[in-house]
């Protein structure tokens, strides 16, 4: 037979039914105001599960307190010290007089109102935060550590304080995180008003914005950093920008527009902003049905239009992470059939961007494979050691392990000589090895 009582399903301490207790003569014997530090142990007792027995004990007692003490024992206290008090004298005290036959912890609930378990309270709460996480079991596979992160952290408890709060705060974050990246990039403030509650969802320093922030990340693929113009640049490789001129891209002889057949025909480097990419007047008629060489660092493309100026083939620089611009000029180029080729430096921060980059658009590896930095390896005169957290080479899983075997960083400038050879006759076989990376790259 099953004796639970109802009290102990709802998580509540074990009492007796309000009718056992006489409540008029209960507040007279137990509700004194003398006795508020009492009820108050006893029911903190209750509420951590704990029996009722053995003694409370207040160390300096005012003389009210002493005073309502004598009347509930029947007896003067101590006159002097800490005031003790019994818990199964009073028990017995209200059960005999009729005052309450459930004894103590029935009055208590009769006065103060039902008592709930800590265990069934924190129970409780955990199973709120449980359900204020759902949403993100709806995201993507690729955000699935970040998710799990997110659980574990602590972040969303900090942002939101309680559950209550944190359910909306996830459910826009997840909402914001699957509309991203953004395509074509656009301002924070036009994203958060398409998506979210309004043009300011996601100013600085809102617990969305922070959530949103730390996501996309794991998203893009970002690096760590700190500082409003780490921020900026990380929004940015989600395509949200905080204006559309602020975001560029490093070209060599492009065509399409006259200011661009103009650079191309003296052979001199142009800078694009995402504006003059996607606004009223875009850079939509460069038709490129050959090959684009990307680079990582300003110094190659600089190199090659001294050495070869028009007749270099067109370039594009990502100077660090790719930019919205890059992002949208490649995007656009390889919808029209461009060959992407892609060569950066040989250091985990380098493998970064190019990882970074074959999230966005498709590309092969220009001189950027296992057998290229073995290569430029034996030929390096001052090696520079390797440093950083590994990373993976979806294109070339052997340049990771090359990269972990040899331990050594080979700069793009090093192997100057053989980009510029590739660039003024062509690539020769056997440096185009490697899978071509594209958007299913991990």
């Amino acid at each position: 037979m099953d004796t639970t009582t109802d009290e102990t399903r709802r998580g509540q301490a074990p009492a007796e039914s309000p009718t056992d207790v006489d409540t008029e003569r209960l507040g007279r014997l137990l509700g004194d105001p003398g006795l508020t530090w009492f009820v108050d142990r006893v029911r903190r007792r209750m509420a951590r599960g704990r029996p009722l027995t053995g003694s409370v004990t207040l160390s300096d007692p005012e003389e009210s307190q002493r005073h309502a003490a004598e009347r509930l024992l029947g007896r003067p206290p101590r006159a002097r010290g800490s005031l003790g008090i019994r818990l199964d004298t009073v028990d017995e005290i209200l059960r005999r007089s009729g005052v309450s036959l459930g004894g103590l912890a029935a009055a208590v609930v009769a006065l103060t109102g039902p008592v709930v378990l800590h265990a069934e309270t924190r129970n409780r709460e955990e199973r709120a935060w449980e359900e204020a996480y759902a949403p993100l079991s709806t995201l993507e596979a690729e955000l699935a550590p970040w998710a799990q992160r997110l659980r574990n952290d602590g972040l969303v408890r900090r942002l939101a304080r309680t559950p209550e709060a944190a359910a909306p705060l996830v459910e826009a974050a997840v909402r914001a995180l699957r509309a991203l990246p953004a395509s074509p990039p656009m301002s924070r403030a036009t994203f958060a008003a398409r998506n979210l509650s309004g043009a300011h969802a996601l100013d600085e320093g809102t617990p969305l914005a922070t959530l949103v922030l730390s996501g996309l990340r794991c998203l893009t693929g970002f690096p760590d950093g700190s500082g409003a113009q780490w921020r900026r640049a990380a929004w940015a490789s989600a395509g949200l920008l905080k204006d559309d001129l602020s975001s560029t891209v490093l070209t060599l002889n492009l065509r399409g527009t006259p200011a661009l057949d103009w650079m191309a025909d003296a052979g001199e480097p142009a800078v694009l902003t995402l504006r003059s990419l996607t606004g009223r007047a875009p850079v939509a008629a460069v038709t490129l049905t050959g090959t684009i060489h990307i680079c990582e660092n300003p110094a190659v493309l600089s190199a090659a239009a001294d050495a070869l100026g028009p007749a270099c083939p067109p370039m594009v620089c990502l100077q660090g992470q790719p930019s919205a611009a890059a992002l949208t000029l490649l995007r656009d180029q390889y919808s029209r059939g461009a060959r992407l080729l892609y060569h950066g430096d040989f250091d985990w921060g380098g493998v970064r961007i190019a990882t970074a980059l074959a999230r966005s658009v498709p590309w092969q590896p220009w001189r950027y494979t296992a057998a290229d930095y073995r290569t430029a390896v034996t030929a390096a005169t001052d090696a520079l050691r390797l440093t950083g957290t590994p990373a993976a080479t979806p294109w070339d899983p052997a340049l990771a392990a090359a990269l972990g075997e040899c331990g050594v960083r080979v700069e793009e400038e090093t192997v100057l000589n053989d980009l510029l050879t590739d660039l003024g006759t062509g690539l020769p076989e056997g440096h185009r090895g490697g899978a071509a990376c594209g958007t299913t790259c991990e």
